[in-house]
Protein backbone atom coordinates (compact mmCIF):
# COMPACT_ATOMS: atom_id res chain seq x y z
CA UNK A 1 0.00 0.00 0.00
CA UNK A 2 1.13 3.77 -0.51
CA UNK A 3 0.19 6.57 1.62
CA UNK A 4 -0.31 10.72 0.15
CA UNK A 5 -0.24 12.87 2.85
CA UNK A 6 -2.23 16.48 2.77
CA UNK A 7 0.05 18.78 5.07
CA UNK A 8 -1.18 21.66 7.04
CA UNK A 9 1.49 23.89 6.96
CA UNK A 10 4.62 21.12 8.07
CA UNK A 11 2.17 19.25 9.68
CA UNK A 12 0.36 16.06 8.06
CA UNK A 13 -3.54 16.99 8.62
CA UNK A 14 -4.61 13.86 6.62
CA UNK A 15 -4.08 10.96 4.64
CA UNK A 16 -4.66 9.38 1.18
CA UNK A 17 -4.27 5.26 1.66
CA UNK A 18 -3.93 3.59 -2.12
CA UNK A 19 -3.84 0.09 -3.68
CA UNK A 20 -4.84 -1.92 -0.23
CA UNK A 21 -8.06 -4.47 -0.20
CA UNK A 22 -10.62 -3.88 2.08
CA UNK A 23 -9.59 -6.36 4.16
CA UNK A 24 -6.33 -3.97 5.24
CA UNK A 25 -8.79 -1.18 6.42
CA UNK A 26 -8.62 -2.86 9.56
CA UNK A 27 -5.00 -1.22 10.17
CA UNK A 28 -6.31 2.55 9.57
CA UNK A 29 -9.20 1.72 12.38
CA UNK A 30 -7.22 0.26 14.79
CA UNK A 31 -6.97 3.40 17.04
CA UNK A 32 -10.70 4.01 17.21
CA UNK A 33 -12.55 2.65 20.15
CA UNK A 34 -16.16 3.75 19.06
CA UNK A 35 -16.27 3.42 15.32
CA UNK A 36 -19.75 4.83 13.70
CA UNK A 37 -20.34 4.13 9.69
CA UNK A 38 -23.00 5.50 6.99
CA UNK A 39 -22.88 3.53 3.91
CA UNK A 40 -24.54 3.70 0.96
CA UNK A 41 -27.54 1.24 0.23
CA UNK A 42 -26.77 0.63 -3.04
CA UNK A 43 -22.46 -0.13 -2.96
CA UNK A 44 -23.94 -2.08 -0.03
CA UNK A 45 -26.27 -4.60 -2.19
CA UNK A 46 -24.30 -4.35 -5.37
CA UNK A 47 -20.24 -4.69 -4.27
CA UNK A 48 -19.35 -7.92 -2.36
CA UNK A 49 -16.31 -6.41 -1.00
CA UNK A 50 -18.39 -3.59 0.68
CA UNK A 51 -20.84 -6.33 1.99
CA UNK A 52 -17.92 -8.40 3.18
CA UNK A 53 -16.71 -5.09 5.09
CA UNK A 54 -20.32 -4.60 6.60
CA UNK A 55 -20.49 -8.30 7.71
CA UNK A 56 -16.81 -7.32 9.76
CA UNK A 57 -18.00 -4.05 10.99
CA UNK A 58 -21.21 -5.76 12.53
CA UNK A 59 -18.74 -8.39 14.33
CA UNK A 60 -16.96 -5.56 15.59
CA UNK A 61 -19.90 -4.76 17.33
CA UNK A 62 -19.61 -0.95 15.09
CA UNK A 63 -23.10 0.99 14.37
CA UNK A 64 -24.31 0.99 10.61
CA UNK A 65 -26.76 3.61 8.88
CA UNK A 66 -27.67 2.89 5.33
CA UNK A 67 -28.11 5.81 3.14
CA UNK A 68 -29.43 6.28 0.22
CA UNK A 69 -27.86 9.07 -1.61
CA UNK A 70 -28.70 11.57 -4.60
CA UNK A 71 -28.50 15.26 -5.90
CA UNK A 72 -32.42 15.27 -4.37
CA UNK A 73 -31.21 13.90 -0.92
CA UNK A 74 -27.78 15.87 -0.78
CA UNK A 75 -29.40 18.00 1.48
CA UNK A 76 -29.67 19.74 5.50
CA UNK A 77 -32.40 17.24 6.06
CA UNK A 78 -29.91 14.51 5.14
CA UNK A 79 -27.27 15.68 7.45
CA UNK A 80 -29.43 16.33 10.76
CA UNK A 81 -30.52 12.87 10.18
CA UNK A 82 -27.53 11.40 10.22
CA UNK A 83 -26.32 13.70 13.49
CA UNK A 84 -29.74 12.68 15.61
CA UNK A 85 -28.62 9.02 14.41
CA UNK A 86 -25.55 9.80 16.26
CA UNK A 87 -27.16 11.74 19.04
CA UNK A 88 -29.24 8.58 19.74
CA UNK A 89 -26.36 6.13 19.17
CA UNK A 90 -24.57 7.54 22.25
CA UNK A 91 -21.69 8.67 19.48
CA UNK A 92 -19.18 11.59 21.47
CA UNK A 93 -16.37 13.68 20.98
CA UNK A 94 -14.26 10.36 21.05
CA UNK A 95 -16.34 9.00 17.99
CA UNK A 96 -15.04 8.00 14.40
CA UNK A 97 -17.69 8.54 11.90
CA UNK A 98 -16.73 6.35 8.85
CA UNK A 99 -18.39 6.89 5.40
CA UNK A 100 -18.36 3.77 2.54
CA UNK A 101 -19.75 5.51 -0.81
CA UNK A 102 -19.57 7.69 -3.44
CA UNK A 103 -18.86 11.25 -3.68
CA UNK A 104 -22.64 12.61 -2.73
CA UNK A 105 -22.06 10.34 0.63
CA UNK A 106 -18.67 11.86 1.26
CA UNK A 107 -19.60 15.02 0.92
CA UNK A 108 -22.99 14.48 3.20
CA UNK A 109 -21.06 12.44 6.29
CA UNK A 110 -17.79 14.92 6.10
CA UNK A 111 -20.10 17.88 6.79
CA UNK A 112 -22.22 15.86 9.35
CA UNK A 113 -19.18 15.07 11.28
CA UNK A 114 -17.56 18.24 10.86
CA UNK A 115 -21.18 19.98 13.34
CA UNK A 116 -22.10 17.06 15.04
CA UNK A 117 -20.64 18.01 18.84
CA UNK A 118 -18.56 20.76 17.04
CA UNK A 119 -16.40 18.49 15.17
CA UNK A 120 -15.63 14.58 15.56
CA UNK A 121 -13.47 12.43 13.70
CA UNK A 122 -13.92 10.92 10.01
CA UNK A 123 -12.60 8.77 7.55
CA UNK A 124 -13.96 7.65 4.27
CA UNK A 125 -13.67 4.54 1.92
CA UNK A 126 -14.74 6.20 -1.51
CA UNK A 127 -16.41 3.26 -3.54
CA UNK A 128 -16.43 5.73 -7.27
CA UNK A 129 -13.78 6.28 -9.25
CA UNK A 130 -14.96 9.96 -9.56
CA UNK A 131 -14.69 9.99 -5.47
CA UNK A 132 -11.22 8.08 -5.44
CA UNK A 133 -9.69 10.72 -7.66
CA UNK A 134 -11.44 14.09 -5.93
CA UNK A 135 -14.57 14.13 -4.05
CA UNK A 136 -13.21 12.41 -1.17
CA UNK A 137 -9.71 14.40 -0.99
CA UNK A 138 -9.45 17.33 0.00
CA UNK A 139 -11.48 18.33 2.57
CA UNK A 140 -14.57 19.80 0.95
CA UNK A 141 -18.11 18.54 2.36
CA UNK A 142 -21.01 20.08 1.14
CA UNK A 143 -24.65 19.75 0.25
CA UNK A 144 -27.29 21.51 -2.16
CA UNK A 145 -29.30 24.21 -1.16
CA UNK A 146 -32.65 25.49 -3.11
CA UNK A 147 -31.52 23.82 -6.08
CA UNK A 148 -28.01 25.48 -5.99
CA UNK A 149 -25.33 22.59 -6.11
CA UNK A 150 -23.04 22.11 -2.58
CA UNK A 151 -23.87 26.17 -1.51
CA UNK A 152 -23.51 25.11 2.31
CA UNK A 153 -20.20 23.45 3.60
CA UNK A 154 -16.96 23.53 5.04
CA UNK A 155 -13.72 22.59 4.48
CA UNK A 156 -12.32 20.00 7.35
CA UNK A 157 -9.54 17.16 6.63
CA UNK A 158 -10.68 13.65 7.13
CA UNK A 159 -8.39 11.33 9.09
CA UNK A 160 -7.86 9.38 6.27
CA UNK A 161 -9.60 8.49 2.79
CA UNK A 162 -8.29 4.69 1.77
CA UNK A 163 -9.42 4.13 -1.76
CA UNK A 164 -9.14 0.58 -2.79
CA UNK A 165 -9.30 -0.17 -6.75
CA UNK A 166 -10.82 -3.39 -5.44
CA UNK A 167 -14.79 -2.22 -4.85
CA UNK A 168 -14.41 -0.40 -8.84
CA UNK A 169 -15.27 -3.70 -10.16
CA UNK A 170 -18.81 -3.47 -9.14
CA UNK A 171 -19.15 -0.23 -10.59
CA UNK A 172 -21.66 0.54 -13.83
CA UNK A 173 -19.50 1.48 -16.89
CA UNK A 174 -21.13 4.73 -17.25
CA UNK A 175 -20.57 5.28 -13.50
CA UNK A 176 -16.77 4.89 -13.80
CA UNK A 177 -16.41 7.11 -16.85
CA UNK A 178 -18.07 9.84 -14.74
CA UNK A 179 -14.95 9.44 -12.62
CA UNK A 180 -12.69 8.77 -16.04
CA UNK A 181 -13.97 12.77 -16.62
CA UNK A 182 -12.46 14.18 -13.21
CA UNK A 183 -9.49 11.84 -13.35
CA UNK A 184 -8.86 13.55 -16.83
CA UNK A 185 -9.51 16.95 -15.71
CA UNK A 186 -6.67 16.23 -12.82
CA UNK A 187 -3.88 15.87 -15.67
CA UNK A 188 -5.41 18.74 -17.42
CA UNK A 189 -4.35 20.82 -14.52
CA UNK A 190 -1.20 18.89 -13.87
CA UNK A 191 0.19 16.19 -16.24
CA UNK A 192 3.37 14.80 -15.78
CA UNK A 193 2.86 12.48 -18.36
CA UNK A 194 -0.46 11.08 -17.20
CA UNK A 195 -2.67 12.94 -19.21
CA UNK A 196 -1.93 11.02 -22.25
CA UNK A 197 -1.60 7.62 -20.48
CA UNK A 198 -4.92 8.26 -18.79
CA UNK A 199 -7.28 8.82 -21.92
CA UNK A 200 -5.42 5.78 -23.78
CA UNK A 201 -6.15 3.09 -20.98
CA UNK A 202 -9.74 4.76 -20.58
CA UNK A 203 -10.14 4.67 -24.93
CA UNK A 204 -8.79 0.98 -24.70
CA UNK A 205 -11.19 0.02 -21.62
CA UNK A 206 -14.24 1.33 -23.68
CA UNK A 207 -13.14 -0.37 -26.64
CA UNK A 208 -12.96 -3.89 -25.33
CA UNK A 209 -16.35 -3.56 -23.23
CA UNK A 210 -18.45 -2.36 -26.17
CA UNK A 211 -16.80 -5.28 -28.72
CA UNK A 212 -18.16 -7.77 -25.48
CA UNK A 213 -21.48 -5.97 -25.10
CA UNK A 214 -22.57 -4.99 -28.54
CA UNK A 215 -21.05 -7.55 -30.64
CA UNK A 216 -21.12 -10.58 -28.76
CA UNK A 217 -24.44 -9.91 -26.33
CA UNK A 218 -22.12 -10.59 -23.31
CA UNK A 219 -23.83 -9.38 -19.41
CA UNK A 220 -22.56 -5.61 -19.23
CA UNK A 221 -22.11 -5.70 -15.50
CA UNK A 222 -20.15 -8.59 -15.94
CA UNK A 223 -17.95 -8.32 -19.19
CA UNK A 224 -17.31 -4.50 -17.13
CA UNK A 225 -16.12 -5.70 -13.61
CA UNK A 226 -13.76 -8.40 -15.81
CA UNK A 227 -12.22 -5.37 -17.74
CA UNK A 228 -11.58 -3.30 -14.79
CA UNK A 229 -9.58 -6.24 -13.05
CA UNK A 230 -7.86 -7.07 -16.00
CA UNK A 231 -6.40 -3.38 -15.96
CA UNK A 232 -6.51 -2.68 -12.11
CA UNK A 233 -2.42 -2.19 -11.88
CA UNK A 234 -2.55 0.53 -14.35
CA UNK A 235 -5.54 2.37 -12.99
CA UNK A 236 -4.71 1.70 -9.40
CA UNK A 237 -0.87 3.95 -10.93
CA UNK A 238 -3.49 6.80 -12.53
CA UNK A 239 -5.14 6.84 -9.27
CA UNK A 240 -2.43 7.28 -7.23
CA UNK A 241 -1.14 9.69 -9.78
CA UNK A 242 -4.69 11.70 -9.58
CA UNK A 243 -4.67 11.62 -5.66
CA UNK A 244 -1.01 13.01 -5.09
CA UNK A 245 -2.02 15.84 -7.83
CA UNK A 246 -4.59 16.96 -5.43
CA UNK A 247 -2.79 16.57 -2.32
CA UNK A 248 0.14 18.44 -3.84
CA UNK A 249 -2.33 21.29 -4.69
CA UNK A 250 -4.58 21.08 -1.52
CA UNK A 251 -1.28 21.18 0.95
CA UNK A 252 -0.19 24.21 -0.84
CA UNK A 253 -3.68 26.09 -0.05
CA UNK A 254 -5.62 24.05 1.64
CA UNK A 255 -8.54 26.90 1.92
CA UNK A 256 -8.92 27.69 -1.53
CA UNK A 257 -7.39 31.05 -1.45
CA UNK A 258 -5.16 30.78 -4.99
CA UNK A 259 -3.42 27.58 -6.20
CA UNK A 260 -6.80 25.39 -5.22
CA UNK A 261 -9.00 26.96 -7.13
CA UNK A 262 -7.37 25.18 -10.44
CA UNK A 263 -9.49 22.42 -9.07
CA UNK A 264 -12.48 23.76 -10.35
CA UNK A 265 -11.49 23.43 -13.91
CA UNK A 266 -15.38 23.02 -15.81
CA UNK A 267 -17.09 22.93 -12.78
CA UNK A 268 -18.63 26.43 -13.17
CA UNK A 269 -20.35 25.80 -16.19
CA UNK A 270 -20.76 21.88 -14.61
CA UNK A 271 -22.68 22.88 -11.86
CA UNK A 272 -25.14 24.90 -13.73
CA UNK A 273 -25.41 22.24 -16.40
CA UNK A 274 -26.43 20.12 -13.22
CA UNK A 275 -28.88 22.61 -12.08
CA UNK A 276 -30.72 23.09 -14.86
CA UNK A 277 -31.43 19.25 -15.51
CA UNK A 278 -32.75 19.34 -11.82
CA UNK A 279 -35.29 22.20 -12.34
CA UNK A 280 -36.18 21.10 -16.20
CA UNK A 281 -35.55 17.35 -16.46
CA UNK A 282 -33.45 15.46 -18.81
CA UNK A 283 -35.50 16.66 -22.09
CA UNK A 284 -32.79 17.67 -23.55
CA UNK A 285 -30.55 14.71 -23.10
CA UNK A 286 -30.47 11.56 -24.72
CA UNK A 287 -30.00 9.67 -21.57
CA UNK A 288 -31.19 9.52 -18.25
CA UNK A 289 -30.45 12.67 -16.73
CA UNK A 290 -26.45 13.64 -16.26
CA UNK A 291 -23.83 12.56 -14.32
CA UNK A 292 -21.40 14.85 -12.47
CA UNK A 293 -18.56 13.57 -13.88
CA UNK A 294 -20.47 14.26 -17.29
CA UNK A 295 -20.92 17.63 -16.85
CA UNK A 296 -17.52 18.20 -15.48
CA UNK A 297 -16.54 16.82 -19.17
CA UNK A 298 -19.07 19.27 -20.84
CA UNK A 299 -17.61 22.11 -18.56
CA UNK A 300 -14.43 21.37 -19.75
CA UNK A 301 -14.82 21.94 -23.35
CA UNK A 302 -16.59 24.74 -22.30
CA UNK A 303 -13.59 25.87 -20.69
CA UNK A 304 -11.17 25.08 -23.60
CA UNK A 305 -13.71 27.51 -25.87
CA UNK A 306 -13.82 30.33 -23.44
CA UNK A 307 -10.25 29.87 -22.73
CA UNK A 308 -9.99 30.31 -26.87
CA UNK A 309 -12.05 33.19 -26.86
CA UNK A 310 -10.42 35.22 -23.99
CA UNK A 311 -6.39 34.39 -24.85
CA UNK A 312 -7.14 34.87 -29.05
CA UNK A 313 -10.45 35.76 -29.50
CA UNK A 314 -10.95 32.86 -32.14
CA UNK A 315 -14.63 32.65 -32.83
CA UNK A 316 -13.84 30.31 -35.67
CA UNK A 317 -13.70 26.08 -35.08
CA UNK A 318 -12.95 24.61 -32.42
CA UNK A 319 -8.83 24.86 -31.47
CA UNK A 320 -6.56 22.59 -31.04
CA UNK A 321 -6.62 21.95 -27.19
CA UNK A 322 -10.54 22.02 -27.22
CA UNK A 323 -10.85 19.93 -30.29
CA UNK A 324 -8.35 17.46 -28.07
CA UNK A 325 -10.09 17.10 -25.30
CA UNK A 326 -13.55 16.51 -26.67
CA UNK A 327 -12.12 14.11 -28.97
CA UNK A 328 -10.54 12.14 -26.06
CA UNK A 329 -13.72 12.54 -23.77
CA UNK A 330 -15.83 10.98 -26.84
CA UNK A 331 -13.42 8.36 -27.26
CA UNK A 332 -13.57 7.48 -23.71
CA UNK A 333 -17.35 6.72 -23.88
CA UNK A 334 -17.90 10.14 -21.73
CA UNK A 335 -20.75 12.57 -23.40
CA UNK A 336 -19.12 16.18 -23.73
CA UNK A 337 -21.70 17.95 -25.46
CA UNK A 338 -23.76 20.78 -23.46
CA UNK A 339 -27.01 21.65 -24.80
CA UNK A 340 -27.90 24.39 -22.86
CA UNK A 341 -26.59 27.67 -24.23
CA UNK A 342 -24.43 29.95 -22.48
CA UNK A 343 -27.02 32.88 -21.60
CA UNK A 344 -29.06 29.81 -20.46
CA UNK A 345 -26.08 28.99 -17.58
CA UNK A 346 -25.76 32.44 -16.72
CA UNK A 347 -27.63 33.54 -13.87
CA UNK A 348 -26.27 30.38 -11.92
CA UNK A 349 -23.21 31.16 -12.76
CA UNK A 350 -23.30 34.45 -10.96
CA UNK A 351 -24.72 32.78 -7.96
CA UNK A 352 -21.55 30.54 -8.10
CA UNK A 353 -19.87 29.92 -4.66
CA UNK A 354 -16.93 30.85 -5.90
CA UNK A 355 -18.40 34.28 -6.98
CA UNK A 356 -16.22 37.27 -5.25
CA UNK A 357 -16.95 40.69 -5.99
CA UNK A 358 -19.06 40.03 -9.01
CA UNK A 359 -16.62 37.87 -10.63
CA UNK A 360 -16.51 34.80 -11.02
CA UNK A 361 -12.94 32.63 -11.21
CA UNK A 362 -12.76 31.01 -14.04
CA UNK A 363 -10.27 28.41 -14.72
CA UNK A 364 -8.88 28.80 -18.17
CA UNK A 365 -7.04 25.88 -19.99
CA UNK A 366 -4.03 26.98 -22.17
CA UNK A 367 -2.61 23.64 -22.98
CA UNK A 368 -2.66 19.79 -20.82
CA UNK A 369 -0.53 20.65 -18.07
CA UNK A 370 -1.00 24.32 -17.44
CA UNK A 371 -4.25 26.31 -16.48
CA UNK A 372 -5.08 29.90 -15.37
CA UNK A 373 -7.13 31.03 -13.02
CA UNK A 374 -8.89 34.27 -14.85
CA UNK A 375 -11.87 36.19 -12.51
CA UNK A 376 -14.61 37.19 -14.90
CA UNK A 377 -17.63 38.58 -14.40
CA UNK A 378 -20.73 36.18 -16.19
CA UNK A 379 -21.36 39.31 -18.89
CA UNK A 380 -18.23 39.32 -20.14
CA UNK A 381 -18.16 35.52 -20.10
CA UNK A 382 -21.13 35.97 -22.59
CA UNK A 383 -19.99 38.42 -24.65
CA UNK A 384 -16.88 36.23 -25.43
CA UNK A 385 -18.52 32.87 -25.97
CA UNK A 386 -21.46 34.79 -27.79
Amino acid sequence: MGQINIYSGNKPVSRVVTGGTLKDLDACLKPYRHIFAVVDSNVAQKCPAVSQLMDGLRRNKVEMMSLEPSEEHKTLDTVMGICSWLLENGADRDAMLLAVGGGITTDMVGFAASIYKRGVRFGYVPTTLLAQVDAAIGGKTGVNFEKYKNILGVIRQPVFTYICPQVLESLPERDFCSGAAEMLKTFVIEDGGNYRKAADLFFDMSGEYHVEVMMYGKDERKVWGDIVRKHSRTLTELIGAAARVKAGIVSRDQFENGERRKLNLGHTFAHAIETLVQREGSGRFNMDGVTHGEAVAMGMVLAARLADRYYRNDRNDPTELEDRISTDLWDCNIPCFCPYSIEEMAAIMSKDKKAEGGKVHFVLPKAVGEVETVALTVEEVCRLMA
